[in-house]
């Protein structure tokens, strides 16, 4: 039996490690410990956190703000329409970005670098928001809930990962081997291209699921009706409510009650909406990481 072959591990490559656990190290607990105060101070009592007590473990332990904040009716009916816009917003927009992405990577596609110079154009140039405010109104979306799943359906940088996950995953080969059998375009993207790309559509579902459920901009621009609000403007509006005073004129000991409560609510209100991105990332981490990889990789 031949002997395992030992790797001699230069000085200079000791060196190098110890300076990347270093840093890696740095940004953990960069990240890790925001979170670990957001989430131990949404638990904390209001008079804890105010006088600056709460640091490392929680304080007199209090549910106060997530009583306060899922107290709300209009909790339950923004998280509805979260998830409504949510859902068919990633659907709807894997689904085009992945139809403009195919042919813009085929080498057939006359004019597809003429059409890649207008979508990066948009990158850096847009109409402005009033321009954009009035094409909506025009079009009859102001107020109705489609404007938050047809207004910004594209990302022009997911639509070039897709591009280049096509280029250098299906192959030109393929598709003239199906049309052999007669299987046009339509019929080749819907039953092979599809089925082989469930790695980049999970990318994508990512992104702009992400993107969706933090969208808060487009319904503060677009929508009035209380009952078309997603979830992150619910939760702004509980916020501002709470940290507003009811009166121009009142004593200052209710102020700063209103003050120790808003700060409680703000905690809470940042675990209330990344809760459930944070639960669902773990399920598509795989695929993010696959399909990074197989669309950075020619082969």
């Amino acid at each position: 039996m031949s002997k395992a072959l030992k790797v001699k591990v230069s000085q200079s490559d000791k060196v190098f490690d110890i300076v990347n656990y270093a840093i890696l190290f740095i940004v953990f607990l960069s990240v890790v410990l925001p979170l670990y105060f957001i989430v131990i101070a949404s638990i904390s009592s209001p008079d804890a956190i105010y006088s600056g007590e709460v640091r490392f473990i929680p304080k007199d332990i209090s549910l106060e703000g997530y009583r306060k904040i899922f107290g709300d009716k209009n909790i339950w009916l923004g998280y509805k329409n979260s998830l409504i816009y949510t859902t068919l917003g990633t659907i709807i927009s894997v689904i085009v970005t992945m139809a403009a992405a195919y042919p813009l990577s085929r080498k057939s596609f006359t004019g597809r670098n003429v059409f890649m110079v207008f979508f990066i154009i948009t990158m850096y140039f847009n109409g402005g928001l009033i321009p954009t405010y009035l094409v909506v109104k025009d079009l009859g979306l102001l107020n109705k809930w489609p404007v938050m799943v047809i207004v910004g359906m594209v990302s022009v940088w997911n639509l070039i990962i897709a591009r280049t996950f096509f280029q250098h995953s299906i192959p030109d080969e393929l598709y003239e081997a199906a049309s052999i059998d007669g299987c046009g375009q339509l019929t080749f993207f819907v039953q092979v291209v599809m089925p082989l790309s469930k790695a980049i559509a999970a990318v994508l579902a990512l992104y702009y699921g992400v993107g969706q459920w933090n969208e808060f901009f487009r319904a503060l621009i677009y929508l009035s009706d209380e009952a078309l609000y997603p979830l992150q403007l619910v939760l702004r509006s509980i916020l501002i409510m709470n940290q507003n005073s009811d009166n121009m004129v009142g004593d200052v000991i209710s102020m700063m009650e209103r003050q120790k409560q808003a700060e409680l609510i703000k905690y809470g209100v940042i675990i209330v909406a990344s809760l459930p991105v944070l639960i669902l990332y773990p399920f598509l981490q795989k695929y993010f990481v696959k399909g990074v990889m197989i669309g950075s990789l020619k082969g």
